[in-house]
C-alpha cells in the first residue's frame, strides 16, 4: 500500500524559499541573466495560455463585482504580454547591484572597511488583481539575488498560476532552484496572514493594492514592511500656466490610464488662471469621459460639475472621476496637498521658475514635477525596466522602487591582526 506524501504546508514554502535564497546570493550576474531571458521568453512562449486564463479570471471579476479599474489592472492581453517580457529583457541589461562598493574608508589602524550591498534574502509580495506584479517583482528579485513569495489574491488566481508555473520552469532551466518564485495563493486569506508573521522567513514585505489592503499589512505585519502607497496624486496649474501645455498634462495625467496610482485625482487651479483655463480643459475632460467635482468657485466658472466633499479630496478613485479646487496662490495650494495627498506624486504647470522651484522643494511627496504628466512616476519609465512598487514612506526607500531597493548592505572589515586597545 503506497503512501501519498502531505502536500506541502505554508511553512514548508517559506524554508524552500530561505534554502533557495542562500544559492542565489552567490549566483553569478551572468546566471541571474540567463533565469531573466527564460523568462521572457517563456512568458512569451505562453502568451495564449496566459491569456486564456486571464480571461477566466476576468470573468469571474465582473461576476463578483470588481470595478473597471480593478478590472483593467487584471487583464491581460497579448500587447501587456509583450510588455511584460520586454521588460524583463530590459533588467538584463541593468547592473546588478549585489556586491556595489557603496562606501569605504582605512582606518588609522588600519583596518580596511567597505559597505557593499546584499540579497535582502527572502522578499514577500501581498498583492490584488494586479498579474503584472507577479512578473515585475520576480524578475527585479531574482536580478537582485532575493527569492521572492508571492500572495497575489483570488481575483488573478488562474493568471498567476500560470505566470509563476513558467518562471518556476525557466528558472529551473539554468540550473537554479524554482523555489526562488513561489506563490501561495493556494492558502487564502490565511496564506496572507501567516506571511505576514513569518518573522524569521521572510525578510521584507512589499504591500501593493488599494489604501486598505496597504494598511493592514502595515499595521499587522510582524515582518518589516517596505510601504507602498495609494494615489491621492495632485496637478497645480499655476496663474502663469500656458493653455495647451496645462489641456495636455492634465488629460494625460488623468486619462491615459485612469486605474493606476500614478493617475490624477485631484486638479488645482490658481485662482488668477481658473477663468482662463477651466472652461476648455472642462470640455476636453468631459469629452473624455471624465466627471467631474469642484469646490463653489470652479462650480461658478463651469456649470454642471457635481459638488466635491472632503471625501472626494482624499480618494483614489482609479477612474475617470475628477476633484478640482481653485486656490488664491501657491501656498494654498501646497497647504491643500499637504492636507489631502498620500505623498506619492505631485506636478506643477507653471512658467514661473521661482514658483516652480518653491514647489519643488517645499511639496513633500516621493515624486515632485515640474511641467510633466504624473505618469511619469514608474519604474519602466524611469529605466528601471520593471517597478517592485512605488515606495511612499521615508525609510529606505522611495518613489519607484528598482534594484537596488531589494538590498540591504553589510559591511566588509580586512584586517592584519588588530585588537582593540
Amino acid at each position: 500500500m503506497s503512501l501519498t506524501a502531505p502536500a506541502p504546508t505554508l511553512t514548508d514554502t517559506l524554508v524552500a524559499a530561505r534554502a533557495a535564497s542562500s544559492a542565489l546570493a552567490t549566483a553569478t550576474t551572468a546566471v541571474k541573466d540567463a533565469a531573466l531571458r527564460a523568462i521572457a521568453a517563456g512568458v512569451r512562449a505562453a502568451t495564449d495560455e496566459i491569456v486564456a486564463a486571464n480571461h477566466g479570471d476576468l470573468v469571474a471579476g465582473e461576476a463578483d463585482g470588481l470595478s473597471s479599474g480593478l478590472l483593467d489592472r487584471l487583464r491581460l492581453d497579448a500587447a501587456r504580454i509583450e510588455a511584460l517580457a520586454s521588460a524583463v529583457e530590459h533588467v538584463v541589461g541593468l547592473t546588478d547591484p549585489v556586491g556595489q562598493h557603496v562606501r569605504g574608508s582605512r582606518l588609522p589602524n588600519g583596518l580596511q572597511l567597505s559597505q557593499v550591498r546584499v540579497p535582502f534574502g527572502v522578499v514577500g509580495a501581498i498583492y490584488e488583481a494586479r498579474p503584472n506584479v507577479t512578473v515585475d517583482i520576480a524578475s527585479l528579485a531574482l536580478k537582485s539575488g532575493n527569492a521572492v513569495v508571492l500572495r497575489g489574491g483570488s481575483a488573478a488566481r488562474r493568471t498567476n498560476a500560470v505566470l509563476v508555473a513558467r518562471i518556476q520552469d525557466a528558472v529551473a532551466s539554468v540550473g537554479l532552484p524554482s523555489a526562488l518564485v513561489q506563490t501561495i495563493d493556494e492558502f487564502g486569506r490565511t496564506g496572507a496572514t501567516e506571511l505576514m508573521r513569518a518573522r524569521g522567513l521572510v525578510d521584507v514585505l512589499i504591500p501593493r493594492g488599494s489604501a486598505s489592503l496597504i494598511q493592514t499589512v502595515v499595521t499587522e505585519s510582524q515582518v518589516p514592511v517596505i510601504e507602498t502607497g495609494a494615489g491621492v496624486v495632485h496637478v497645480f496649474l499655476d496663474a502663469s500656466a500656458p493653455l495647451e501645455r496645462s489641456v495636455d498634462i492634465v488629460l494625460n495625467s488623468k486619462v491615459q490610464r485612469p486605474s493606476v496610482c500614478n493617475a490624477l485625482e485631484t486638479l488645482l487651479v490658481h485662482e488668477r488662471a481658473a477663468e482662463r483655463l477651466l472652461p476648455v480643459l472642462a470640455d476636453r475632460l468631459r469629452a473624455a469621459g471624465v466627471t467631474l467635482r469642484g469646490d463653489d468657485a470652479t462650480r461658478v466658472i463651469v456649470p454642471g460639475v457635481l459638488r466635491a466633499t472632503d471625501e472626494d479630496w482624499g480618494t483614489e478613485s482609479m477612474d475617470l472621476d475628477l476633484s478640482i479646487r481653485v486656490v488664491p496662490d501657491v501656498d494654498a495650494a501646497m497647504a491643500h496637498i499637504a492636507r489631502w495627498s498620500t505623498h506619492h506624486t505631485e506636478s506643477i504647470v507653471t512658467d514661473d521658475v521661482d514658483t516652480a522651484e518653491r514647489f519643488l522643494a517645499e511639496v513633500d511627496s516621493a515624486v515632485v514635477m515640474t511641467n510633466a504628466s504624473t505618469r511619469f512616476t514608474d519604474g519602466g519609465e524611469f529605466g528601471f525596466g520593471a517597478e517592485v512598487g512605488i515606495s511612499t514612506q521615508k525609510l529606505h526607500a522611495r518613489g519607484p522602487m528598482g534594484l537596488p531597493e531589494l538590498t540591504s548592505t553589510k559591511w566588509i572589515v580586512r584586517g592584519q591582526g588588530q585588537i582593540r586597545g
